[in-house]
């Protein structure tokens, strides 16, 4: 793992440098502690396959 700064200029160099599909997303809530609420789990689980469905179907 790495700072969220670190991501964000790479997301930001990569865009930079013609990959204009690059796409970023950082977890506000994030922390080292367990979660008794799932609906995050849920939300980003959610959010991991419509972006792997629209990866492989090349929609947007």
């Amino acid at each position: 793992r790495v700072h969220p700064g670190h991501a964000r200029k790479m997301a930001a160099r990569l865009q930079a440098a013609g990959h204009a599909k690059t796409l970023f997303f950082e977890e506000t809530e994030g922390g080292h502690g367990g979660r008794g609420d799932r609906r995050p789990q849920a939300a980003q689980a959610a959010m991991k396959y419509v972006f792997l469905q629209r990866a492989l179907t090349g929609t947007t």
